[in-house]
């Protein structure tokens, strides 16, 4: 077998649906008609309990988002070590200032059909938040503690086939056991699984490709069995339906069953060409058939290569990755697969080709998506291990529950052609001392055994420790959390031959904000607790973009990064951790709304490398500062433009190695302000004149523009679509510094579902119809229902002109 970071593997993925039905297994998701209270109730897992008075809701869940915000609520006095404090600060907006602390009890009811003998019942988790404790018809099955984690149990004794049977589930978050808005309640999907006594186990098939040319492919199929004198037919079908190849094997060692098949001229997955395969395995006894399982799989081959890092498909490719927490926002916790596509759909806009989970297990939605719309993906494990962060973090479920989670995480996702490497930890405080590096290897040993194909990092802070006392070294990609400075001791001391920008950048802006004088800052604070959309401010710990692209684009040994964050996200409002009412963070390269900020376009030129930037800023009101230095940047993917304030030429700027600014910025740092417009031409390489862009102030606010990112959409109940809402004069201009209060009023075959504006500091609910614009912007999402027809969305806001838009779900 080929070293971790050397590896070919070939990749499935099981789709999902409400419910499928096979000769053999029914598989049913338990999503509508759930009862929910958000207090604690006595003998809330029996039968006989009155639950008349609970609230009906729909899984996924979220209890918290709907508000209301309140500094107090899990306020926590604590001692940052990760950003390097020294004392123990109070923190109000850590957790989202949302109320996610307390008991919340969930009751369904289900029928099972009449079982047949010897017939299985599992009861399948993607995650509930949190120390899930389940009771079937009154008897407890079991519990999961974290919040993140896949489970299952067998139900199988406790069902009443044929009749009504009862689901309950208990969930509790503690105060102070989460360093960002952990969502609360069964925020993924909940399904039961129905089979016969001879079966594939669950998450118990496991598919690689230890040989991968243009003419041929070696598929290892290893799939664990429940039953005796088995065999297994698989057929596998490319994207049209047509069949490539198939294998029966009757050979079964112990549980197990191990088939390899010959799929000639292979398509590959890849970021740019997301190919899936359909493989479906029969499993019979004799001749009866008793179990099936449909797997979608992508085939590709990936090497960890010495000095030039993560070689796919024979290319070398570098990580241009963002984190991710798992909140969609407004929306909270609560997986939506449209909202997830949203977020995917943005990012590759700007050129992104890689995920990571941070910091917990991703959703099986998520890799979904990823597999098919071509991102690597980074699948991380846990922000804590045995030592603590927060007082109730997961330290205090490590040592029993630890290996359970790790095996869980792998089994039930190993099977995505997007993961190509998993982490089991962040920033964990065991990084210091021996213990810490024996967990280290003890987790790393675990991920090995679940999957030998695919290697393991630790986001590391204190890479001045790991350097010394084996931590690093052992891991199979280094990865660095900022710690720019080390970067090079790190690769002449670590045996690997290359090191992770696992967590960079940490740059902090609010989106269409500008602060004056323009200067590079640390852990800079204003009185209106915004953060400057120069995209010079960061924290005290980390850097502005421009540091990390100096290594991305000087060391092939360097294999990328992983930018914090590809979205805002609810909770830790650094730099105003202490500044109420901050509730979210102003990291991302969008805002919590999902509207780009001006680093969105920096990161695009550079990382869309096939469609035109051409971007300015600041805004152009300046209403006050007449002859005053206003410094506008242009983010663009040419190397040279010329800038114009009402025709007149403020002269011509080329991007230049000789600072660090100047390489991916063009500048104009002293700029008159005088209302008017503000025009941009973009020359090529022969200085001809290639794209141009024109900014004017705007006029008083006059009416609002709606613009949806998809008109049609499933009526199915679930779907989305995001419309942005602009407030602009009578010519169309934005108006950049508008804050009406907006109102929205939903008809038709869809409901409002929330608002989002974007403001870290605003405690307007995200559930209510009405916000007010931040900069000029918001965004209204509306959910289709589960019947076809038009959905109108009417905006209106006082002496503004109102506007409508109509969505299609079909």
């Amino acid at each position: 077998m080929k070293p971790i970071y050397s590896f070919l593997f070939l990749v499935i993925l099981f789709a999902s649906c409400a419910k499928t039905e096979t000769t053999t297994r029914t598989t049913q998701s338990l999503t509508n008609e759930w009862k929910f209270i958000n207090e604690d109730i006595t003998h809330a897992q029996l039968p006989e309990t009155d639950v008349s008075h609970w609230e009906t809701v729909d899984i996924p869940h979220d209890w918290a988002i709907k508000g209301p915000f309140n500094k107090e609520i899990d306020a926590q006095k604590v001692q940052v070590t990760q950003d390097m404090e020294k004392t123990a600060r109070l923190r109000t907006g850590r957790t989202g200032a949302l109320p996610h602390i307390g008991v919340g009890w969930y009751r369904k009811t289900f029928k099972v059909p009449a079982l047949t003998s010897g017939q299985k019942v599992l009861l399948v988790f993607d995650g509930a938040m949190s120390d899930a404790h389940v009771w079937i018809n009154g008897t407890k099955v079991g519990n999961h503690p974290y919040g993140y984690a896949y489970f299952y149990f067998d139900i199988s004794e406790h069902i009443k086939p044929g009749q009504e049977n009862l689901l309950a589930v208990r969930l509790e978050n503690k105060e102070s056991s989460s360093r960002w808005y952990p969502g609360a309640g069964i925020y993924r999907k909940v399904q039961l699984i129905v089979k016969n006594q001879v079966n594939f186990k669950q998450w118990g098939t496991f598919i690689s490709t230890p040989f991968v040319s243009e003419e041929m492919v070696q598929v290892n199929i290893k799939a664990e069995i429940n039953g005796e004198d088995v065999k297994v037919l698989t057929e596998i079908k490319d994207a049209d339906g047509k069949l490539v190849a198939s294998n029966t094997s009757n050979e079964i060692f112990g549980n197990k069953t191990e088939q390899n098949i010959a799929v000639p001229n292979p398509k590959l997955w890849d970021i740019e060409t997301p190919y899936l395969y359909t493989a479906t395995m029969k499993l019979y006894q004799g001749n009866t058939l008793k179990d099936e399982q449909n797997i979608r799989f992508g085939i590709r081959s990936v090497e960890f290569k010495r000095g030039f890092g993560l070689v796919l498909n024979g290319n070398v490719t570098k990580f241009k990755g963002v984190c991710l927490h798992h909140d969609l926002g407004p929306l909270g916790a609560a997986v939506n697969k449209a909202a997830l596509k949203r977020q995917l759909t943005i990012l590759k806009d700007m050129g992104c080709n890689a995920i990571r989970s941070s910091h917990n297990m991703p959703s099986i939605e998520q890799l979904e998506l990823c597999d098919e719309m071509g991102f690597l993906f980074l699948a991380e494990s846990f922000d804590e291990w045995a030592k603590p962060k927060v007082k109730n973090g997961y330290n205090r479920f490590f040592n029993e529950w630890a290996e359970k989670d790790v095996v869980n995480l792998v089994r039930a996702t190993r099977n995505h052609p997007c993961i190509v490497m998993w982490s089991s930890g962040n920033e964990v405080p065991d990084q210091w001392g021996n213990e810490g590096v024996k967990l280290a290897k003890w987790l790393q040993d675990i991920f090995h055994r679940e999957d030998p194909t695919r290697p393991v990092t630790v986001g590391m802070d204190q890479v001045g420790n790991t350097l010394k006392n084996g931590f690093g070294a052992i891991m199979d990609i280094p990865g660095l959390n900022y710690r720019l400075p080390l970067y090079n001791e790190a690769y002449e001391r670590f045996p690997q031959g290359f090191i992770l920008g696992s967590e960079t950048a940490s740059t902090v802006s609010s989106r269409g904000v500008y602060k004056f004088p323009v200067e590079q800052a640390k852990m800079k604070r204003y009185d209106d607790f915004q953060s400057s959309s120069y995209d010079l401010e960061a924290c005290s710990w980390s850097n502005i973009p421009d540091e990390d692209f100096y290594w991305q684009d000087n060391f092939d040994w360097v294999i990328g990064e992983f930018v914090w964050t590809g979205f805002d996200y609810l909770g830790e409002p650094t730099p105003y951790n202490e500044a109420w009412p901050s509730r979210s963070s102003y990291f991302g390269i969008c805002d919590l709304a999902g509207l780009p900020k001006d680093r969105f376009y920096l990161y695009r030129s550079r990382w869309n490398t096939t469609d035109e930037t051409l971007h300015l800023l600041p805004h152009w009101n300046w209403q006050g500062r007449e002859g005053e230095s206003t410094p506008v940047f242009v983010y663009t993917n040419y190397n040279s433009a010329e800038l114009f304030v009402n025709g007149k030429s403020q002269g011509i700027r080329t991007k230049s190695k000789e600072t660090l600014l100047t390489r991916n910025r063009l500048m104009w740092m002293d700029v008159k302000y005088e209302p008017g417009t503000v025009k941009v031409v973009a020359f090529d390489d022969d200085g001809n004149a290639v794209a141009e862009k024109e900014m004017h102030t705007a006029g008083a606010p006059h009416h609002v523009e709606l613009m949806a990112d998809r008109t049609n959409i499933s009526a199915d109940g679930n779907d989305l679509s995001y419309i942005t809402v602009s407030v602009v004069d009578k010519d169309g201009n934005l108006c950049p510094t508008a804050n009406n209060q907006l109102s929205f009023s939903v008809s038709g075959a869809g409901k409002f579902k929330a608002v989002c504006n974007g403001d870290a500091t605003s405690l307007e609910l995200f559930h209510l119809p009405t916000m007010k614009a931040f900069c000029g912007l918001l965004v209204v999402t509306v959910q289709a229902a589960k019947n076809p027809g038009e959905i109108e969305l009417e905006v209106s806001g006082e002496n503004l002109q109102s506007k409508k838009i109509v969505i299609n779900a079909k």
